[in-house]
């Protein structure tokens, strides 16, 4: 279940320099930002960001940045990401948040300036009036095309079966190509190898719950 309504939370996220405050004036100018040309991922719904931040350190030649729209979420992930800076000689400077609806995305990146987005145990809308709101649904796979560079393609995790074939029907629907599946990634060991575990990946697993991912492009 989502944190909300945390008191100050909103203040420190908009004094901390993790959280970047007006993104659409970036927009096609994320290597000012980080002051480099490493390509630019992202995670739509990072949730409290260890997962984005694991990435940020083991592939420090990409910048990363996580979208969260629940500021008492967020809030989470600056902590994280304050007390990972503070354990290291070196604080990282490759990834930063926003808060940040999804359906905004074409506002804050511009065509083409996105190479790989991360979905991770969205939330599943179970109620088929919904499905819009799906972050695998075609809705959501129409914003992705506006900002994805040629070739660049999503990754999408989940343990629910049921929002995973619904994902799977949706990329058919749009004509994406579909790279690669499976209803078992740990068993997986082409795409298990590497595999950065999420915070619900592991809670998940060790429950006995099978893993899904699929990675997708448009054509």
């Amino acid at each position: 279940m989502r944190l909300r309504n945390i008191p100050g939370s909103r203040d420190i996220i908009a004094e901390s320099s993790w959280v970047v405050q007006d993104p659409s004036s970036h927009r096609s100018a994320w290597n000012q930002v980080f002051q480099n040309d490493h390509p630019l991922h992202i995670e739509v719904g990072m949730g409290k960001g260890r997962f984005l931040m694991d990435l940020a350190q083991a592939y420090p030649e990409r910048n990363y940045i996580g979208i969260e729209m629940y500021s008492s979420v967020l809030l989470r992930a600056v902590q994280k990401a304050d007390a990972l800076a503070d354990s290291l000689p070196v604080p990282p400077g490759n990834f930063r948040f926003l808060r940040l609806d999804a359906r905004e995305l074409a506002s804050v990146f511009a065509p083409g300036e996105v190479g790989r987005i991360y979905l991770n145990f969205s939330d599943p809308w179970p109620k088929d009036r919904h499905a819009k709101r799906r972050l695998t649904s075609r809705d959501f796979l129409a914003r992705y095309e506006q900002i994805l560079a040629p070739g660049g393609h999503v990754e999408f995790k989940t343990d629910n079966q049921d929002l995973f074939r619904f994902s799977l029907e949706e990329i058919r629907a749009k004509n994406w190509i579909l790279e690669a599946s499976t209803f078992d990634l740990h068993r997986d060991p082409v795409l298990n190898q590497n595999n950065i575990m999420t915070e619900y990946e592991e809670k998940f697993s060790s429950m006995g719950h099978p893993i899904c991912k699929l990675i997708a492009r448009p054509k």
